[in-house]
């Protein structure tokens, strides 16, 4: 039964404790714990289900979920959108502007701002359009993820992996590496061309509709879906997609592929889906060029998306990458040639010879890189890889140490003081060769050992990985 309540919100900004928080004042002690709980206790299904999801906009405007939400944005911390508004500055506006808020989302006449577009570069080439609602924005769609996420898990098929909580890409790789044992060694890798920029918006609204009972909430979503993109100070009317880089698009995304999903579970097909990433695991070329024609027709024709004929593929798993890795005949992991390069871009990057920065700052920013790429990558077998890559590390960065030096006395001076005999010492530093040549002889190793680089905490790719796998 939808309840009434009248929501007078107020930001205190800092509590004793320091903390920003948001606090609401209600007539109702049901606002700050009973509307939430079963506003989220689903039981029924069809109808029953639906009449239970009447009044959701109670849940997201509660100020428990509202709270969570603001947190949730200023810990993501990025950058203003169109009205260039900070994070900071938000606690300060809600504390004059809050009621006015919830008001509006309340009586459904609140309406979104547009999104700033950006693009960033593919790894592949490219670039990725991304969408930043304004601040305001983030936390109120941040809100309804919160409230409808719980409400969708449980439609949601165990074979989908991105962007859902308590599942992983590490997850998804060891469910492909046991099909892969199980002697399904080809794989149909279906490519989704430009996935968020081609979603439907009536079929999406339509799939909404049949869990979610109220209109208020589905109006919202429909503006978010709809809210304008500015480019170069104008903004354009949005008619399909959604806008990547939005909190709520990755939910959205995993309802407009569910119906995928559910496809392919009734063909009784082995898959595992990332986000739009999918790959369907089969015995034979035959078998999955078959797979990849059905499919193409179901997608393109029934989820009125656009398949990337030229990027998808049925092949061998060794022959095609998923998630940065690669899948070999025996089901164990490896790490995909494209993934090792763009790391080794990354290291390119930061070890650029003319950047002109301290040599241990240089270190400093190095191990973040080096920790989350291990992080990612410790399932893979990559020994011997790692231990290739640690020592490439470490020849640029003793290159960079030459750089440093600069002239013919200065280089010999600090070979010495590592240690270096005084001939060996001259004989390098007077030496025609380049700095790559050059950081690699004796005397550099000598002068930057792989103890010395221990003892002033470059991150160790192979010894970790070791520590990752005992």
């Amino acid at each position: 039964m939808k309840q009434q309540q009248e929501i007078t919100y107020q930001l205190d900004l800092f509590n004793q404790t320091g903390q920003e928080v948001i606090r609401p004042f209600a007539q109702s002690e049901a606002v700050s714990g009973a509307l939430p709980t079963k506003a989220l206790q689903i039981k029924g299904a069809g109808e029953q289900e639906r009449a239970l999801t009447h009044d959701l906009m109670g849940a997201i405007l509660c100020h428990s979920n509202i709270r969570q939400a603001y947190r949730q944005v200023k810990q993501n911390k990025g950058v203003a959108g169109i009205d260039q508004t900070d994070v900071g500055e938000f606690s300060g506006w809600y504390a004059e502007k809050g009621e006015i808020l919830i008001s509006k989302l309340q009586q459904g006449t609140y309406q979104p701002q547009g999104v700033k577009q950006v693009e960033i570069p593919k790894p592949n080439g490219g670039k990725r359009k991304l969408g930043i609602p304004t601040v305001t924005d983030r936390i109120i769609q941040q809100a309804i993820a919160q409230v409808l996420s719980p409400i969708y898990e449980r439609k949601f098929s165990d074979r989908s992996y991105g962007f859902r909580p308590n599942r992983s890409a590490h997850q998804a790789l060891k469910k492909g590496s046991e099909y892969v044992e199980q002697g399904r060694i080809y794989v149909v890798d279906m490519d989704l061309k430009t996935f968020f920029d081609v979603v439907n918006h009536d079929r999406l609204m339509y799939r909404l509709s049949t869990t979610i009972g109220d209109k208020t909430l589905l109006g919202l979503i429909r503006k978010y879906l709809q809210s304008g993109i500015m480019i170069d100070g104008v903004v354009s009317q949005r008619t399909e997609g959604t806008p990547q880089g939005s909190p709520l698009s990755p939910l959205l995304s995993n309802i407009v592929l569910d119906e995928l999903d559910k496809e392919l579970e009734r063909r009784g097909h082995k898959f595992v889906r990332y986000a739009d990433d999918c790959n369907i695991y089969v015995r034979s070329q035959e078998a999955g060029e078959r797979v990849m024609e059905s499919l193409s027709n179901f997608i393109e024709n029934k989820l009125k998306l656009l398949v990337n004929r030229e990027k998808s593929q049925v092949c061998q798993v060794n022959q095609t990458k998923f998630l940065g890795h690669t899948i070999q005949i025996d089901g164990n992991l490896s790490i995909a040639k494209k993934s090792v390069e763009r790391f080794k871009e990354k290291i390119r990057k930061i070890t650029k010879r003319n950047r002109g920065i301290k040599f241990e700052q240089i270190i400093a920013e190095l191990i973040p890189v080096m920790r989350g790429w291990l992080n990612y990558f410790h399932k893979a077998r990559c020994k011997s890889l790692l231990k290739e890559l640690d020592s490439w590390i470490r020849r640029k960065l003793r290159c960079y140490r030459l750089k440093q030096c600069k002239r013919v006395f200065t280089l010999q001076q600090f070979l010495k003081s590592r240690g270096v005999e005084t001939w060996q010492s001259w004989i390098l530093a007077s030496s025609g060769k380049g700095y790559w040549r050059k950081s690699g002889c004796p005397q550099m190793h000598q002068a930057l050992s792989i103890k010395w680089f221990d003892e002033v905490g470059l991150y160790n790719l192979s010894l970790n990985y070791t520590r990752f796998n005992n």
